[in-house]
């Protein structure tokens, strides 16, 4: 039906006759020539209509955006000046001897060009939206990645296993899909928040090295780098260490940037530990395109009156933190300032403190412009100064609060003056976490909780620690951070059956219950399982950040809003009472408000 995509049509194919199929992008009339530019995945092409061809002409009149042609013709070299060298196809242009509607089509309900479109409209659309070139480049660069993935892990020996889609709901993590069963009244599958578990039981039964691009579920409150639905690259090893793992999946990382969008990442990546990423920048996956950082002062803090630093560095899990903007002080309005001390109340911070440098040498009142100096000793102000490594110039934001509240408010603000006030650096910054904490307490449950999942391995010789102090226990766990999103998380697992009954005794998690629910896994622990670990990427994640769109949704083919609603197929919707007394289903009123 074709010889060539419209936009693979070069200056090589001068003289030849090829034929086109495509979406009319835009049609022109001059001055009794016809030019329609013609669109499929691969670009555009420019065909040229003119009287000569009268059947040719007569439809091209009939032509109006998107209807769907077929056209042949002799490739030509544009006339000068008429080149257009943003496009592959730029030098040359068809002359249509035949054209064919294969379909018309209604006035889409957004041209293609359009800009700012609201995102409702676009779902709705989907598929009018899906046909606009940033979308068509989006999805082609994904495909280019998962392929890359691919040739990466098959040429490491890894081989590609699926895991079933309907498996039993268990207690970790964000809430389950669920699927009713017709066949077992009152029973129900859910959908894989993660092929965790059956991956562990493929390194059980030998297989080594796994890999698998997988869709995954996750029924909880979504951002913009998440949806209910979700692709990862799923991978686990036998028989290596943590580093060894690290390094092949690093490797993994740099050749698929390398090989899609011509980006060389660091060899190899930095590696830094939770509680240094915590101490410096609040946060476990920061962004080094900003260089700035925290400075501790809560033990400062203790000796002091002003009691909004002195009550937070006095509490148990309390912080006091510094933040230096270099040349902060002759850069930042006072508006700015007040508008940044709005900006950290979003994330539960009460305000925000600073200090003017004025003038170092003077570690008081005559050198430092703040509200808060008079309240501080020179001793104080001096050491302030000194650990941040303050200049004259520059400016000092503080926050003082639970060491949460501290590390989430200064953490954004860091994250957010660094891009608006051109500290941020370009690039990307890759880094590997490590060290994680085994646990966190829930003070809700008044129980541990894991930090990651509860069959990931503790550091050698905190064993004892799972029983004897949890919070001091860490883990085998690391993290892929690039320019402030993780992009993938994992650890070397839990392969010893005493092991793993130690961590569910701390997880307040008794032998029933952990036979009821993972009874599968622990049997199989006994039969010599093999040392193992892995790690998960979010492939939407990678390539929202290689084609810099916003959101994860402009990644995907048929996402869903915000809501977990698809605006395209209007779903989920309600299914008739036959099907729900198929699956021993009732449902019950809602309560009236």
């Amino acid at each position: 039906m074709r010889t060539h995509y419209c936009g693979q049509v070069s200056a090589a194919d001068i003289d030849k006759t090829v034929t086109l199929c495509g979406w009319a992008l835009r049609r022109r009339d001059h001055g009794g020539v016809i030019f329609i530019d013609l669109r499929d995945r691969e670009g555009i092409a420019q065909v040229v209509i003119d009287p000569d061809t009268p059947a040719a002409f007569a439809t091209a009149e009939r032509v109006r955006n998107e209807y769907c042609l077929r056209v042949s013709g002799r490739v030509r070299r544009r006339p000068a000046g008429t080149e257009n060298p943003n496009i592959p196809s730029g030098a040359i242009e068809i002359l249509a001897r035949e054209m064919e509607i294969l379909n018309p089509s209604l006035t889409p309900p957004f041209q293609l060009d359009e800009e700012n479109l609201n995102e409702n409209v676009r779902l709705t659309h989907r598929v009018i939206d899906l046909r606009r070139p940033q979308m068509q480049r989006n999805l082609m660069l994904r495909y280019r990645t998962a392929m890359a993935v691919r040739r990466y892990f098959d040429a490491h020996g890894f081989v590609d296993i699926e895991t079933p889609m309907l498996t039993r709901s268990t207690p970790e993590g964000a809430r389950d899909y669920l699927v009713p069963s017709r066949v077992h009244p009152g029973e129900f599958y859910a959908l894989p928040q993660s092929p965790q578990l059956f991956k562990q039981l493929l390194m059980m039964a030998g297989f080594d090295r796994y890999y698998q691009i997988v869709k995954c579920f996750r029924d909880e409150d979504l951002r913009a780098d998440r949806q209910p639905e979700f692709t990862q690259i799923d991978v686990e090893t036998s028989f290596l260490s943590e580093q060894e793992i690290r390094s092949i999946m690093e490797g993994m990382v740099r050749t698929v940037f390398r090989e899609v969008i011509g980006a060389e990442l660091p060899d190899p990546f930095p590696v830094m530990s939770f509680a240094d990423a915590m101490r410096d920048y609040g946060s476990d996956k920061p962004d080094l395109r900003v260089p700035l950082k925290f400075t501790e002062l809560t033990d400062l803090m203790k000796a002091v009156d002003f009691k909004v630093f002195r009550a937070a560095a006095d509490l148990a899990d309390g912080r006091v933190a510094g933040l230096l903007v270099p040349g902060g002080g002759e850069k930042l309005t006072r508006k700015e300032i007040d508008d940044y001390t709005e900006f950290v109340r979003i994330y539960g911070a009460k305000g925000l403190a600073y200090i003017k440098v004025n003038d170092v040498t003077k570690p008081n009142e005559a050198g430092l412009q703040s509200p808060i100096v008079k309240f501080l000793p020179e001793a104080v102000l001096r050491a302030i100064l000194e650990r941040t490594g303050a200049k004259t110039g520059d400016l000092v934001f503080f926050s003082a609060d639970r060491a949460k509240v501290v590390n989430d408010s200064l953490g954004a603000l860091r994250q957010k003056l660094g891009h608006e006030k051109g500290y941020a650096e370009a690039g990307w910054k890759p880094l590997w976490v490590v060290d994680f904490p085994m646990f966190e307490y829930d003070d809700e449950a008044k129980r541990w909780a894991a930090m990651h999942h509860p069959f990931t391995s503790p550091k050698d010789g905190h064993e004892d620690l799972l029983e004897s102090d949890p919070g001091r226990a860490r883990a085998k766990a690391y993290d892929v951070v690039l320019n402030g999103w993780e992009i993938g998380g994992g650890s070397v697992r839990i392969h010893r059956a005493d092991v793993q009954s130690k961590v569910f005794r701390a997880l307040a998690i008794g032998p029933e219950e952990a036979q009821a629910k993972f009874g599968f896994l622990l049997d199989a622990l006994q039969y010599g399982a093999p040392p193992h670990g892995g790690i998960a990427f979010g492939l939407d994640r990678i390539v929202t950040m290689m084609t810099g769109a916003e959101s994860i949704r402009d990644v995907i083919a048929f996402p869903k809003t915000q809501r977990a609603q698809c605006l395209l197929t209007k779903a989920p919707s309600p299914v008739d009472e036959k099907q729900l007394r198929e699956l021993h289903i009732r449902l019950r009123e809602t309560p009236k408000a």
